[in-house]
């Protein structure tokens, strides 16, 4: 069955003949870059975008994967941030990134001769939240993993056969998700964010949030977790960082990590736009 999506996804970039990846560094748009370089060799191009959102780590990982398939690979800023319809954080912010995104990268590929612009949204995303789904459909984004039917799990796989290391790299979406809908997003409140993402990825953790609420950091964690995280790190030291990187109060939800936690209160019906 993987094998078949796999064969019918590389079919549906040959067909498309020379494409621009909207291409994060996440493990579904690098299974598309590494397929499309595979199958286009030259004709393929991998476009990031670098934003106050995206952390520095992440343009990095991106850079090193981009590399290592060997694809073209280029770098653009965007600035969602300078757009008020994003920075104040309505429950459609990601309509707004995603027009600024594919605003910059539709344009580039038509100068530079792609008649298609394709992204790493996968099956399982179509039956979540991604008001930024219709932003890229409007602007006539392409999403071979989804037409083809590839989940979210046959992406790990197919990354996996295909011997990219990177294959259980956990999802890290942008630092605006770390929000609650309505809290205004700044410069400044997304740099705090990354520093504390980046003390804890230092003490070895992989998969974690900092949700930030006003002054409060929310450290999420898988549940399984939090016993020898209490157990094993200077919590004292912890709060110092987090309070010298802008926090006034630093908690840890018992819950456990849980990706897009945040959009839990949402009613489904929100309108996309």
């Amino acid at each position: 069955m993987v094998a078949q999506k796999l064969e019918q996804l590389q079919a549906l970039l040959a067909e498309m003949d020379r494409v621009l990846i909207a291409y994060s560094g996440g493990i579904d748009s690098t299974l598309v870059a590494k397929v499309a370089c595979d199958v286009l060799g030259s004709a393929a191009l991998a476009v990031t975008a670098n934003s106050p959102s995206l952390m520095p780590e992440d343009l990095e990982d991106a850079k090193v994967q981009a590399a290592t398939i060997g694809i073209a690979h280029e770098i653009v800023q965007t600035y969602e941030l300078d757009n008020l319809n994003y920075a104040n954080n309505p429950v459609n912010r990601c309509y707004f990134c995603k027009s600024e995104l594919h605003d910059t990268l539709r344009p580039l590929a038509l100068e530079r001769g792609y008649p298609y612009v394709v992204d790493g949204v996968n099956a399982d995303d179509l039956n979540d939240y991604r008001p930024g789904l219709q932003a890229a459909k409007e602007r006539g984004a392409r999403s071979p993993l989804a037409e083809v039917g590839v989940t979210k799990l046959e992406v790990r796989e197919l990354s996996r056969q295909l011997g990219l290391p990177w294959w259980d790299k956990p999802a890290q979406p942008c630092l605006s998700s770390r929000f609650p809908y309505g809290e205004a997003i700044t410069m400044e409140k997304l740099q705090r964010v990354g520093r504390a993402e980046r003390y804890l990825r230092d003490l070895g953790l992989r998969t974690l949030r900092v949700r930030s609420t006003g002054d409060t950091a929310r450290i999420e964690i898988p549940a399984d977790l939090i016993k020898d995280f209490i157990a094993c790190n200077d919590l004292d030291a912890l709060v110092i960082a987090f309070r010298n990187y802008g926090f006034t109060y630093v908690t840890l939800d018992l819950e456990g990590f849980r990706s897009g936690k945040l959009n839990q209160e949402l009613l489904f019906t929100t309108p996309s736009r």
